[in-house]
């Protein structure tokens, strides 16, 4: 029988399947990929599959929660900083571009699919959603309320950067006549830039 081939020691035959699934998930739509379709790419029988783990929800939930940690621990590090708030609102700008770009697939079909997530985990990560945002946004008051930032509405100002970065997609589907640093930095020129005093 045919063992899911890991590419080096420290990724697990767990994170193989997880990796397979993002990228399915993305090609066919969270609903239309099915376990065996997945097997197969991975290369092994459906049932094995059983052995890594228990369900398609599963995997939905672990590409989630696994995203949704990467930008709470990227904050936990920003707020810690003593960095001006415009300079803060760059950062995070830019790491989410970066990881729209290097993380492509996991962060795309979380964006798409959470809401297929099943309870207890859809609440868990409304919630978690809730809370990244409302610390985002007290970052960019705190820019504002520093007269380092144009004053606006917070919340705003976050929706139309995430909404913005969100549209990095279509980056990936398009023939890439531009480059992945230089679509970052014009993404926070007109983000950042656009929103300083």
């Amino acid at each position: 029988m045919a063992k899911i081939k890991s590419s080096d020691n420290t990724t697990t035959r767990r994170d193989v399947i997880i990796m397979a699934a993002a990228g399915l998930f993305r090609e066919k739509g969270y609903k239309a990929a099915s376990m065996r379709e997945l097997a197969a790419k991975v290369g092994v029988e459906a049932a094995s599959l059983y052995n890594h783990i228990s369900s398609k929800d599963e995997l939905l939930k672990d590409i989630c929660f696994a995203v949704l940690k990467e930008y709470h621990a990227h904050i936990n590090i920003l707020e810690n900083e003593k960095l001006a708030g415009s300079l803060k609102v760059e950062r995070i700008v830019r790491f989410h571009v970066k990881q729209m770009m290097e993380n492509y697939e996991h962060v795309y079909v979380t964006d798409q699919n959470w809401r297929q997530l099943n309870e207890p985990a859809l609440t868990e990560y409304r919630e978690l959603r809730r809370k990244y945002r409302r610390r985002f946004t007290t970052i960019v008051q705190q820019g504002i309320d520093n007269k380092e930032l144009k004053q606006m509405d917070a919340n705003s100002i976050v929706m139309v950067i995430l909404n913005a970065i969100a549209a990095v997609d279509q980056w990936h589907r398009i023939i890439h006549k531009v480059g992945s640093k230089e679509l970052e930095n014009i993404i926070v020129s007109i983000l950042v830039d656009g929103i300083k005093l």
